[in-house]
């Protein structure tokens, strides 16, 4: 065990741009490392990524592992994560902390396969245990109503991945020094039964949750599925994106990827407005990091009621078209 060292985190590459959560990684990696006396690496796989090493290093990593290779240029999840355990046997590190994004759940879990070691998948908080140094990773269990800390006593590296937004961004510190490692990719070795063909990006209305400070929310209370046509008209009003809590996605209404809560995504927006949602504890946690929240509900003993910074008691098939009469005046 003591041949492994330093804490990992995945600096993800899509579409020729780094994702916000490798700076999130950094944040909850630099409290690991700290906690260990050991460094923050991050670690960059693709086609052309190398550009994006010293970013990295400006936002917190001691160094930067770097894999860049035409043959990675589109993801293929048993390539990358081949190769990902290529570089691990050759590094040895200690933790290693990866994106619950799409591509993320799915790198992380073929990975560990391939390194013989443990996951634990869609974690919310991280923390070293100081008496024995291991990962403690707490993610929600029983559909949200329990929260179960797990860890990995036996293998190497600890590995984990962390939902989107759990974590604030790390500061950026331009100049900051570090050590760049480049990585060989061998072509006989880390191969794939798979091809990539074309990436076809998702045509569902709306904004991704992570791309806007405005958004917009479902519950219960819409009633039916149409309901959200009166959301997305004012979200669209507002610049903003659309989402739901869970009755809905559960009943078919909205797709999954809009889900708010434990079970779903974690936000940050400036002003989150949840229209006929209860707000029990499951979907708060997925929400409570707003600026400002509005809460548009009938019932005004609702919980969301007593947690929003506004609060409207009223029908919302009343209260939105009001606000949009009033927004185009």
């Amino acid at each position: 065990m003591k041949e492994w060292k330093n804490v990992w985190i995945l600096a993800e590459v899509a579409q020729d741009k780094i994702s916000p959560t490798a700076y999130e990684l950094l944040t909850a990696g630099r409290s690991l490392a700290d906690a260990l006396g050991e460094k923050l690496c991050a670690v960059l796989l693709g086609h052309d990524v190398k550009k994006f090493a010293q970013d990295l290093l400006d936002h917190g990593a001691d160094a930067v592992y770097v894999c860049d290779d035409v043959s990675l240029q589109h993801y293929v999840d048993d390539v990358y994560a081949k190769t990902l355990n290529g570089m691990i046997q050759a590094y040895k590190p200690n933790k290693f902390l990866l994106p619950a994004t799409n591509l993320g759940r799915s790198l992380s879990a073929k990975t560990a396969i391939f390194a013989g070691t443990g996951l634990t998948a869609d974690a919310t908080e991280v923390m070293i245990n100081p008496s024995d140094g291991q990962m403690h990773a707490t993610r929600p269990t029983f559909g949200g109503n329990l929260m179960a800390t797990i860890t990995c006593a036996r293998t190497r590296p600890e590995m984990c991945s962390l939902r989107p937004m759990s974590y604030p961004k790390a500061a950026c510190v331009p100049g900051k020094k570090g050590e760049v490692i480049e990585f060989a990719f061998d072509a006989e070795k880390y191969t794939s039964l798979a091809k990539f063909l074309q990436f076809i990006k998702s045509e569902g209305e709306g904004l991704d949750l992570s791309e806007t400070d405005v958004i917009v929310a479902g519950g219960r209370g819409l009633g039916k599925a149409e309901g959200f046509d009166l959301l997305y008209k004012l979200a669209e009003r507002l610049g903003g994106a659309v989402a739901a809590s869970r009755a809905p996605v559960d009943n078919g209404w909205i797709e999954y990827r809009r889900q708010i809560g434990l079970t779903g995504r974690t936000i940050k927006p400036k002003l989150y407005i949840a229209c006929g949602i209860s707000g029990q504890i499951q979907h708060m946690a997925g929400c409570s990091g707003a600026d400002v929240i509005v809460a548009i509900n009938k019932d005004p003993n609702a919980p969301i009621m007593k947690m929003a910074h506004y609060a409207v008691e009223g029908d919302l098939y009343e209260v939105i078209p009001a606000i949009l009469e009033t927004l185009e005046k």
